[in-house]
């Protein structure tokens, strides 16, 4: 993505990353601690530096543009072509730094006729380039590789490509790479917080009798009679992050339809195994639902001018940008069982509603560092209640989203480490989602509420952004501080517990498990009568008419509550 910097600035941030990549380095033989609270982490290689930090062979360069060529190899298992990386230059520097994981090959990158100088470290290639970068200039270089990429034993949670077959015998090849990242099929600027401000152009050749469905709009197919193959070739103009990027190869059909949207007609277009038309037909009538239900909550799809598409895959599903990917057995639930046992979850398809709510929390606005991946769990989990609260009632997206709290473990936070490519604890969905939901009960807003997410993909529309970003939009937004929300939930492992004591005419609340200064209001019932009360972590007064008071905070908060006396 774009990023706007003057010299004097990018010098400075350039000589900022050098200082902060040394410091990092020497965290590499040393166990990293996260505080008492909190488990002890793994040690930190040079590698996750190298990968999760702005080093300074990335700051000086924004990425423009990708043409990533691939021809895939179904019998060998193998992936060779070229990667065209356009680039715009902020600032001197000498060398640019890209990653391809092993067994994965660089052999070869060019630049103006020229091969250029590689320097290898671990699985980052440093390239120094032959002429003059002038800054403000836009470059050009064409990467070379090949091999036989790492093999997904369980996708996509660990990633790779995929090599199975239908029920036919026929190839079906997928690739997922969220967390392992892009390079582990073909090289690129693997790093979260830089996107190619004009897409990419992807062309995909495949055996003749296959069909490859990748992001954006199929805008021409190349048949090579001779080779036996076609090469597909697909257009995103917008921006992208590099592990939505993906190739789906199999024996596709296609059907599709057109929705009126907010901003106009969205092509819908759906790509599944022909053995599995008939059933994708009748599940595949959810997308529309989501798409409608979620531009309410969210705003318009963000990425009308590339269209949307549900590609069947041969594992659960993934996020990628206009190519969401399906393997959920064309069930409802995930996988025929509801996730928050409480009977609503059997209501959708999971794998339809979660992976296209990211299309705007993780594809529209993306997160800089993977430690702040919870943007794109935590308000995806939660789209899943607002689906069914928009198609179904609320009591039910409700229940659901409380029942979610069964899945959550609360042994680690849900941010993790910054500038090592370090992801937070699973949590981040259920949690996060119910984190969320707590927020929208302080706010007691719907409206509000409302305005507040559509407002988050307006203003951090295709961009690239941080927790603190987020944070302090929905605090300024509500005008409430939910600073202390924000640090308890996300930074935390303990659950605040609202302590309460009740005896004749004392009547007594606080809060307590929780970061000192934690005041968040609550909303209780006393006697059945609804009450907000503002607790701190001192104990205060609660004013009752009557002695022993039946009391009972509201459920749709994520806390936990002690009666001091135990009556």
């Amino acid at each position: 993505m774009q990023v706007k910097y003057n010299e004097n600035k990018m010098a400075k941030m350039t000589l900022l990353a050098s200082a902060g990549l040394t410091a990092l380095l020497a965290l590499s033989s040393a166990q990293v601690k996260a505080g008492e609270l909190f488990p002890q982490s793994s040690e930190v290689s040079r590698q996750d530096v190298l990968r999760g930090a702005i080093t300074p062979e990335r700051a000086w360069w924004d990425l423009s543009h990708y043409h990533l060529s691939v021809k895939v190899d179904p019998k060998k298992q193998t992936l060779s072509g070229t990667n065209t990386m356009k680039y715009r230059v902020l600032a001197k520097q000498e060398r640019l730094q890209v990653e391809l994981q092993a067994p994965m090959q660089l052999t070869k990158v060019m630049q103006n006729g020229q091969a250029l100088t590689v320097d290898q470290d671990g699985y980052s290639y440093f390239i120094t380039p032959n002429t003059a970068q002038a800054i403000g200039s836009e470059q050009t270089l064409t990467m070379h590789f090949s091999g036989k990429p790492l093999v997904a034993k369980r996708a996509p949670w660990d990633g790779g490509i995929t090599w199975e077959k239908d029920s036919n015998g026929l190839d079906f090849i997928a690739s997922s790479n969220q967390g392992i990242g892009a390079s582990i099929w073909w090289p690129n600027k693997d790093h979260a917080y830089d996107e190619p401000d004009n897409g990419v152009l992807m062309s995909v050749e495949v055996p003749e009798h296959l069909v490859d469905v990748s992001n954006g709009r199929l805008i021409k197919t190349d048949h090579n009679q001779q080779a036996k193959t076609k090469t597909y070739h697909w257009q995103v103009i917008n921006p992208i992050n590099n592990y939505g990027i993906n190739i789906n190869i199999g024996d596709y059909v296609h059907f599709g339809e057109k929705y009126q949207g907010e901003k106009g007609q969205l092509d819908m277009d759906y790509w599944v195994l022909r053995e599995n038309l008939a059933k994708a037909k009748i599940q595949f009538k959810q997308a529309k639902m989501t798409i409608e239900a979620l531009e309410h909550w969210f705003g318009p799809y963000p990425f009308y001018e590339d269209s949307y598409k549900l590609v069947e895959a041969p594992y659960l599903g993934m996020e990628h940008q206009s190519s969401v990917t399906y393997g959920n057995g064309y069930k409802n639930g995930y996988l025929g069982r509801d996730r928050s046992l409480a009977g609503p979850g059997l209501l959708f398809d999971f794998i339809i509603v979660h992976e296209t709510g990211h299309e705007w929390f993780a594809n529209n606005i993306t997160n800089k560092d993977v430690a702040d991946m919870w943007i794109h769990e935590s308000f995806t989990n939660y789209s899943e209640s607002l689906f069914l609260e928009y198609h179904f009632s609320q009591a039910q997206a409700f229940e659901y989203i409380r029942g979610q709290r069964i899945n959550i473990r609360n042994q680690a936070p849900i941010i993790g480490k910054y500038n090592v490519h370090s992801e937070g604890s699973s949590d981040m969905y259920d949690k996060g989602g119910n984190m969320l939901h707590t927020i929208r009960q302080v706010i007691n807003d719907d409206d509000k509420w409302r305005e507040i997410l559509r407002g988050l993909g307006k203003t951090f529309y295709h961009q690239t952004v941080d927790s603190q970003d987020i944070e302090s939009y929905i605090s300024e937004q509500s005008d409430i501080d939910f600073s202390k929300v924000f640090e308890q939930y996300l930074r935390d492992i303990r659950i605040p517990t609202l302590e309460y004591f009740i005896k004749d005419d004392t009547f007594k609340v606080r809060w307590s498990n929780a970061k000192k200064g934690f005041d968040m209001p609550i909303r209780v019932y006393i006697n059945d009568k609804a009450q907000w009360l503002t607790p701190t972590t001192s104990w205060s007064d609660v004013e009752s008419d009557e002695k022993h008071p039946s009391f009972k905070p509201d459920s749709n908060f994520y806390i936990n509550t002690l009666n001091v006396l135990g009556n």
